[in-house]
């Protein structure tokens, strides 16, 4: 059996990425409904992984995006990363965060800098990311800046 992919949103895809967003950071974390989306949105590059059996069997299970540098550097940033409870530690985080890897750099993107929340910092150790200054509180929960190159 294969592991979980990742791929490209398409306009088609936004309710399902709303819904799990929705679900993951303002039911799950608390995060205030009217901060979660923004007109980040309408730019980003999102990328989505669907569920491959049981329940999630088709469902979006893990979303991301890619805020693409609009000041002429070559750093991108990633972001609103979410994984339905269901598949945690199942791979469809790093499928997403791959993608998003991989989209960035055919857009010329050199590095990537994110907000990891603190629960999630070993996921993106894992991924190559070095954490960057000190914690920090975002939409109420602690996070640090971690940054890595692209090769």
């Amino acid at each position: 059996m294969t592991g979980p992919t990742a791929r490209l949103a398409t306009p088609e895809d936004w309710p399902e990425i709303v819904e799990l967003r929705t679900r993951v950071f303002v039911h799950e974390q608390g995060v205030p409904p009217e901060i979660e989306q923004d007109d980040r949105d309408a730019t980003a590059v999102h990328v989505l992984s669907r569920g491959l059996s049981g329940e999630a069997a088709g469902r979006v299970v893990a979303t991301g995006r890619l805020l693409l540098p609009d000041d002429g550097s070559r750093t991108a940033g990633i972001g609103r990363m979410a994984a339905d409870a269901s598949v945690r530690g199942r791979g469809h985080g790093a499928a997403v965060l791959d993608e998003l890897h991989r989209q960035a750099a055919l857009r010329g993107v050199a590095e990537i800098e994110l907000h990891a929340q603190l629960a999630a910092r070993r996921f993106y150790e894992r991924a190559g990311y070095t954490a960057v200054g000190d914690e920090y509180l975002e939409a109420g929960i602690s996070h640090v800046t971690m940054r890595r190159e692209l090769s």
